[in-house]
């Protein structure tokens, strides 16, 4: 090989593993940087029904994995995904959903037991949860649209039989765009969904 070509060779090399390094220096950068923190509230069902003493486990929610993060998932069209800046969840977001159901089932004090699957008592019913959205759309206007929509299915833990399922579904709009008004229009969804989902499940723990 000609001199100069392997000069040039190798400096276009030496040009591209800096810029890598630095590429992966500043992802370094900004993976340290805090983020912005926010939870969500339960929202219990409710009161008036059958009770009794039996035990529900909630198993983990099963997510795509773009969900299954702590981080806050945007979607500005169909094909594409991001995440909100500076703004995470308290927890990875299944484990979140999974809290708020056992909180809103046990609310309505019509279940003996209610905890999470994993570690729990040999449960009469297992409520099996899948997040098909949990996200931020985009719209045409620029406004953030809170949505979210979860698929619940019970199951009764002695012969493995389908007693029920059921997909809920909703959505609202942000104030704005910060983080804080994003994350209150999630709040405002879940104040109209838990109270449905955690009657739901109680009338067939």
């Amino acid at each position: 090989m000609h001199p100069t070509a392997l000069t040039r060779r190798t400096a276009l090399l030496t040009g591209i593993l800096a810029l890598s390094g630095c590429s992966a220096l500043s992802s370094l950068n900004a993976a340290a940087q805090p983020l912005d923190t926010y939870d969500l509230t339960p929202a219990s069902g409710s009161r008036q029904g059958r009770q009794g003493g039996r035990t529900l486990l909630v198993a983990r929610p099963e997510a795509p994995a773009a969900i299954s993060s702590d981080r806050i998932l945007v979607k500005p069209n169909a094909i594409a995904i991001t995440y909100l800046p500076d703004a995470r969840w308290s927890d990875e977001l299944p484990l979140v959903v999974q809290t708020l159901l056992i909180r809103s089932i046990s609310g309505t004090g019509r279940v003996g037991y209610v905890g999470r699957s994993e570690g729990g008592p040999v449960p009469d019913t297992a409520l099996l949860v899948r997040i098909d959205a949990f996200q931020v759309d985009v719209l045409a206007d620029e406004r953030f649209q809170a949505t979210v929509d979860i698929a619940l299915t019970a199951l009764d833990d002695r012969d493995q039989q389908v007693i029920g399922s059921r997909s809920f579904a909703q959505t609202a709009i942000a104030a704005d765009t910060t983080p804080a008004a994003v994350v209150l229009a999630f709040q405002t969804v879940l104040n109209a969904l838990l109270p449905e989902m955690a009657d739901w499940a109680a009338q067939r723990a």
